[in-house]
């Protein structure tokens, strides 16, 4: 009997104790939120309106991060804020050339990654000589939409590319999209595999003679222009020489992807870290600066976040910012 009444006594004790345990448990994460909640009003709503926006463009600007500024904004003071930090540009199309490029012999396999750097971000930009050995990666799979997309590692092995960037943007409900429903217009080889010729965006790609094309566009039109590897993104940053004008933050502090060409056909791949402690991120204007200190007279955003990435060589050279590394995307832009 007193062996009995001492396996209650312990079970009991151990009940009282995990009761305890979880209430201390529950008590503190009732307590991070509350905490949580009231810092996040404070940046968002706080004194400082600069600094607020941005907090509200850097969280607008992911999937989650915008769930979270729904919470204290309605949608039209969204549409406010992201009308006053934005990016104008005049003349948003790239005029088309069927002009060829003349690389000398001993440049063509000129390739360079340098460090580029500034207040809130670190990355890596590509200079390649060549505009010739830039090509478009592309789901094989595509037109089956249950099936994911690849990494860029797995599109430079797959391609024996030397080097690859992300692309195109591509359907990601709650940040867990798989790579395999690619966004707007892709074009591949000169033959459109994914969006329609109705299909009106920024397209970005390169005509038969390795111009970069960037510019609001509908399919069709990208095809009469003679794009021969497209893919659909943006903003424009650059069109014909000419900086897109900032307004307000210009965007807020994400990882980037950009893409830019130089007057002689040089192409600039730009892969910004961002969401990191060692680098925040880099606002659109940042990107702007980077691509005209290099000399793009055409450049325009890819899709960046947890996607943006550089492989060289076999390897990725940046840091890239999903905890599962490289994720599936639908298109990569290569070099040969």
């Amino acid at each position: 009997m007193a062996g009995k009444k001492k396996k209650r006594r312990l079970r009991s004790t151990i009940r009282r104790a995990s009761r305890k345990t979880l209430l201390i448990i529950l008590t503190v994460l009732v307590t991070v939120m509350i905490f949580g909640y009231f810092a996040l009003l404070i940046i968002l709503k706080g004194p400082s309106s600069t600094f607020s926006d941005y907090a509200a463009t850097t969280l607008l600007e992911s999937r989650r991060g915008r769930y979270l500024v729904r919470l204290f904004y309605t949608e039209e003071e969204i549409q406010q804020i992201e009308y006053k930090n934005n990016l104008e540009i005049e003349d948003a199309v790239t005029y088309n050339t069927d002009e060829e490029f003349v690389i000398p012999d001993d440049e063509k396999d000129d390739l360079t990654i340098v460090d580029v750097s500034g207040s809130t971000f670190q990355g890596k930009l590509m200079i390649v000589r060549d505009p010739s050995r830039i090509s478009l990666g592309v789901n094989t799979l595509m037109p089956d939409y249950n099936s994911s997309g690849f990494s860029v590692l797995e599109y430079v092995e797959n391609a024996g590319a030397v080097a690859g960037i992300n692309a195109g943007g591509f359907d990601d409900p709650n940040g867990q999209g798989d790579g395999s429903i690619p966004m707007g217009v892709v074009i591949k080889d000169g033959e459109m595999v994914a969006g329609s010729v109705d299909d009106w965006g920024c397209i970005i790609g390169f005509n038969s003679t390795n111009h970069l094309i960037v510019g609001n566009m509908t399919g069709q039109q990208a095809l009469d222009w003679g794009l021969v590897n497209a893919v659909t993104f943006g903003p424009v940053l650059i069109a014909n020489g000419v900086a897109a004008t900032v307004t307000g933050t210009g965007g807020g502090l994400n990882p980037r992807t950009v893409i830019g060409q130089t007057s002689d056909g040089t192409v600039l791949l730009l892969v910004i870290d961002g969401r990191q402690t060692t680098s925040l991120g880099a606002t659109y204007d940042d990107c702007i600066q980077i691509m005209l200190e290099y000399g793009a007279i055409n450049a325009a955003n890819l899709d960046g976040g947890s996607s943006s990435v550089m492989v060289y060589n076999g390897e990725i050279v940046n840091n890239v910012v999903s905890l599962n590394g490289d994720r599936n995307v639908p298109t990569a832009w290569l070099v040969q």
